[in-house]
């Protein structure tokens, strides 16, 4: 009787907030089928949105997905085409190396990680990936990638027997014609890219390398090879870090969870197109590839993105007091041990109840959303709601929050 009086008490408290859009049943949070459901139509959408070229929707339906099912290997390589179609390279390079550590067999994930290494400067890197994954990717690929790696004699050892293949074919005599030229051979390079195309279109194409030899940054080589712009890249959230799973001890003492309806993030395409097809090349350019030069600078990949302040916060249950919210927040952190980035917070139920409500928060929405999602996904409960007078947890040796 008083496990329910005190749910109720805490209803009613929430209801008093403006809050009582946000309660639905806790056990929906926790069905990991409609998590899994929900995940599929985000990532439906952000394909969609690529292929209408919407990069920013995209990313957005993406982190969702992944939010949703973080250990989906094709939600954590989709999320990674979105970044390299928005021109955000190093959270790219984030993404796909987290789907290859999911599934390494995934050579279409192994390139494109490839494309994002040497978009940010490590070329050294990008050979690696390149080496590792050699079996599964395409020999008029990988060529292409390496020659833009900076490693012109394997390129050619790669293009020279492709290019004698009977199944060679338009792009892989550019991609050669292009790493010949790299390498100094400009009447072979010529002679070859005229197999394919006009006289006056060659010398274009021709033209067209010799201008791109001197990039002024890293990134421009693959952003002209996929035509894209480059973009500040504030970095992958750290919400959608992959974390190796961890045995999770329940936690003691009352724990009423209380999940929250989130709206898409972004409004629903009518029309359903499949996914972008994992080519190096777009097939409507001929394989016109660009050459790299040295730059001096290495560029670092993107680290996690801090999460913007705001009046959110994700509460993961309400206790019986602070003691006992303490073995709350512990079981939090087997179960998800990113959550040790931030301070934990809390306040009393009020109304007479006694009830410590735990969260952690202090965000914009947007990122107390997805922070829920993934805490959710690894079995969680907890919902999102505006400030409440929320203090730092009377623990000692918390741990401050990164922000």
């Amino acid at each position: 009787m008083r496990r329910v009086a005190l749910i109720a008490a805490l209803a009613v408290t929430l209801l008093g907030a403006g809050l009582a859009e946000l309660v639905v049943p806790a056990a929906a949070s926790n069905d990991s089928a409609a998590r899994d459901a929900d995940a599929a139509r985000h990532a439906d959408r952000a394909r969609r949105a690529i292929a209408k070229r919407r990069w920013v929707q995209a990313v957005r339906e993406a982190e969702v997905a992944v939010a949703d099912a973080p250990t989906d290997a094709a939600h954590r390589r989709l999320l990674g085409i979105a970044y390299l179609r928005a021109g955000r390279f190093g959270s790219a390079a984030q993404a796909f190396d987290d789907a290859l550590s999911l599934r390494p067999d995934d050579p279409a994930a192994a390139l494109h990680l490839a494309l994002a290494q040497i978009a940010t400067g490590a070329w050294e890197r990008a050979r690696a990936t390149l080496a590792a994954h050699a079996e599964g990717i395409a020999a008029s690929d990988r060529g292409l990638a390496l020659a833009l790696a900076g490693d012109l004699p394997g390129a050619l050892q790669l293009l020279m027997p492709a290019v004698r293949a009977p199944e060679a074919d338009a792009k892989t005599r550019q991609n050669l014609a292009f790493t010949l030229a790299l390498a100094g051979q400009w009447p072979q390079a010529r002679a070859l890219a005229g197999y394919d195309l006009a006289p006056d279109v060659a010398e274009k194409r021709l033209a067209s390398w010799a201008a791109l030899a001197q990039p002024r940054a890293a990134s421009d080589q693959v952003a002209a090879l996929l035509g894209i712009t480059p973009a500040d890249d504030p970095g992958q959230p750290l919400t959608l870090a992959l974390v190796a799973p961890v045995s999770v001890t329940p936690a003691l003492g009352l724990m009423t969870a209380v999940t929250q309806i989130v709206p898409p993030v972004a409004p629903i395409i009518s029309q359903i197109v499949p996914p972008p097809a994992p080519t190096l090349v777009p097939p409507e350019a001929a394989a016109a590839p660009i050459s790299p030069v040295a730059v001096p600078r290495r560029a670092a990949p993107a680290g996690p993105r801090p999460l913007t302040p705001g009046i959110y916060y994700v509460q993961l249950g309400a206790y019986e007091n602070a003691a006992v919210a303490h073995d709350g927040w512990r079981g939090a952190l087997r179960r998800w041990p990113v959550l040790g980035r931030w301070r934990p917070t809390g306040i009393p139920a009020g109304g007479g109840v006694s009830l410590y409500r735990l969260s952690v928060g202090a965000i914009a929405r947007a990122d107390a959303i997805l922070l829920c999602r993934g805490y959710r996904a690894r079995g969680g409960r907890c919902f999102v709601r505006t400030a409440a007078g929320d203090r730092p947890a009377p623990w000692r040796g918390v741990r401050l929050a990164a922000r």
